[in-house]
């Protein structure tokens, strides 16, 4: 099985071509063998580039740990470069199918290859039924969430994944590594959520670390990102248009007031293309 790894500002995914392709029936055990970082090619998951009757290509995406993800915003910046870049569709507004429905991406592209892509990633989901959330409140916004005998203000929104953001002054280890898998897994969250921890540099910059469900802590979460651009306007601290540095790499948002969309804007880079052995195929 033929495969290319990329990565969107340092969130990396192992990506397979299933316009030319087929793929093993046990998906969550492929992505969990070949996201593994010792035994594997390396990634935080498994993203599947498919044919669409709706879009010009459809993302499928699993986590490290082989559970399925709605969608990834670093990920789709990815799959519309593949697809440009490799031919699939020539056309610098591309529709891309995803769990959370098709979303329409611009590339940008420098000598016939795809440099930057911005990405309708569409309007937040603030109902705390939908996100989904047992904490109170519609918005959830800076509402006390209490973990190991702490409490922690938080705020919730999903980008057609779930997200639970944190302001906090300094984003340590001891929080991201230590509260962001005990937040992922909390009763609070029944379909777990992805977190983010946010230190926030003026009214359009904020810096960012990601506790993402299912892969533990990752250099980028656009999907998160884009949680975050929503939750600073929702608290105050932000405006709408911010600069986000992640690990990774930065990204733009922009929460429009018009059209209640959130857009982001980010690097998509292929690093290099391999085989994986028919004998790890499942």
């Amino acid at each position: 099985m033929r495969f290319t790894k990329m990565h969107g500002a340092g969130n990396d995914y192992v990506y397979v071509d299933c316009f030319t392709q087929d793929v093993p029936d046990d998906l969550p055990e492929l992505a969990r063998r070949i996201s593994d970082r010792r035994f594997g090619v390396g990634g935080d998951g498994l993203i599947l580039i498919r044919p669409s009757e709706s879009a010009d290509a459809r993302m499928q995406m699993f986590n490290a740990d082989g559970s399925e993800a709605e969608m990834c915003g670093n990920g789709i910046r990815c799959v519309a470069k593949y697809v440009y870049d490799h031919g699939l569709c020539r056309r610098e507004l591309l529709r891309i199918e995803t769990g959370a429905g098709v979303l329409a991406v611009h590339v940008q592209t420098r000598d016939g290859l795809v440099q930057q892509v911005r990405v309708d990633m569409g309007p937040p989901i603030l109902e705390a039924s939908q996100i989904p959330t047992q904490l109170p409140g519609s918005p959830v916004v800076d509402v006390p969430l209490e973990i190991a005998g702490h409490r922690w203000n938080v705020t919730c929104v999903s980008m057609g994944n779930p997200h639970c953001v944190l302001f906090v002054p300094e984003a340590t280890d001891e929080l991201v590594l230590g509260l962001g898998p005990r937040i992922e897994t909390a009763p609070e969250f029944p379909a777990r959520v992805n977190v983010e921890f946010v230190e926030v540099i003026g009214p359009g910059e904020v810096r960012q670390r990601t506790w993402e469900r299912g892969s533990g802590e990752t250099w980028a979460c656009g999907t998160g990102a884009s949680a975050v651009c929503v939750a600073g306007v929702l608290t105050g601290r932000t405006q709408r248009r911010i600069v986000n540095h992640l690990r990774g790499g930065d990204l733009i948002l922009q929460w429009n007031d018009a059209d209640d969309r959130v857009s982001m804007t980010g690097p998509a880079e292929e690093v290099f293309q391999g085989q994986w052995p028919e004998s790890l195929r499942s």
